[in-house]
């Protein structure tokens, strides 16, 4: 049985694939830096191994003998600096990528983002749609990340594959949804224009389905697939689901678009003015998202993985509540 190594295993979306592939019974391997917090895999028993995907000679090792890379790893924020947000996401995927050539990895599943798309406002969007050209840096990172490496497969024997994921929740977040529910708890969370717009919710058991899929179906070399739990939810349903769980009200304030982007372009400004290297409490990159229709089809996922949300979503908000309330 080949080995699989999953970069990024330490954070929240990397312990959950490695949870689920020992569980296979499979070998797997991850590379953390010497920095990581290992909290996550505290009850599993992957092989680790010190490396960091902008230091290419420290991935050499790690990768020998692996036949399947799962690049998870990957600087995921609404706010930072460009050059950083370039290192990580471009040049540490390209690393990554050409040295699982060279150790001969016969697959390299890649998780990026449905944000390569942009924030323009759609439903139902198909994978075949152009990307966007963005202002955020982690849009536009991702988005040359992922075309780089579809350049790549077209000279190299390794198969490629790319998953975009919608908006990932689900225990261990703490990231998007330990935040959203924290605001929801202390009545700090309003919602962009009502609520109305479309979102796109990912429960992370129902992404590592995906994952899993994309390692060893044939069908999924060269291809990329949204992935998403398929359900036309707006986030004001999306939020109503969570303040109920939680025993919460539901938030009563409201901001139209552009005074909401206004205000966190303001913030963004102070922000930068004031060297603050944390991300202010409303960005664009928040506003956009939550402001716009943000809805993608999963058919094709369905079709060449045979993906099926296994989870619902009234399981992934309970799922979720239970974590949060535990953590």
């Amino acid at each position: 049985m080949g080995i699989y190594l999953v970069t990024g295993i330490s954070g929240f979306i990397g312990s959950h694939v490695s949870q689920r592939l020992l569980a296979r019974g499979h070998r797997v391997r991850g590379i953390v830096r010497r920095t990581s917090d290992l909290t996550f895999l505290k009850d599993q028993n992957p092989e680790l191994s010190f490396g960091d995907i902008t230091d290419r000679e420290s991935l050499t090792a790690p990768l020998k003998g692996v036949e399947v890379v799962i690049h998870v790893a990957g600087m995921a924020s609404d706010w930072g600096p460009l050059d950083r947000f370039y290192d990580v996401n471009v040049t540490g995927t390209r690393n990554a990528a050409e040295e699982a050539h060279l150790a001969g990895a016969r697959r390299f599943v890649h998780i990026g983002t449905t944000a390569v798309h942009g924030f323009g406002g759609f439903s139902n969007l198909a994978e075949s749609a152009p990307m966007a050209q963005s202002a955020f840096p982690y849009c536009e990172t991702k988005k040359i990340a992922e075309n780089w490496l579809f350049d790549f497969a077209r000279t190299v024997p390794m198969e490629i594959s790319s998953i975009r994921p919608g908006n990932v929740f689900g225990p261990r977040d703490h990231t998007f949804i330990e935040k959203y529910l924290d605001a929801m708890e202390k009545g700090k969370l309003a919602y962009v224009s009502g609520g109305r717009c479309l979102t796109a919710p990912t429960y992370v058991e129902n992404l590592v389905d995906a994952i899993e899929a994309a390692c060893v179906e044939q069908r999924a070399a060269g291809e990329a697939f949204f992935i998403t739990d398929g359900l036309d939810i707006t986030w004001k349903a999306f939020t109503e689901k969570f303040a109920a769980a939680l025993g919460v009200p539901s938030p009563k304030l409201s901001a139209p678009f552009a005074v909401a982007n206004g205000l966190g372009y303001a913030s963004e400004r102070l922000y930068l003015l004031l060297g603050i290297s944390s991300p202010p409490m409303i960005t664009r990159y928040r506003v956009s998202n939550a402001g716009r229709d943000y809805h993608f089809s999963i058919d094709k996922a369905r079709r060449l993985l045979g993906y099926d949300p296994a989870v619902n979503f009234e399981d992934a908000v309970k799922n979720t509540v239970h974590w949060y309330r535990s953590r």
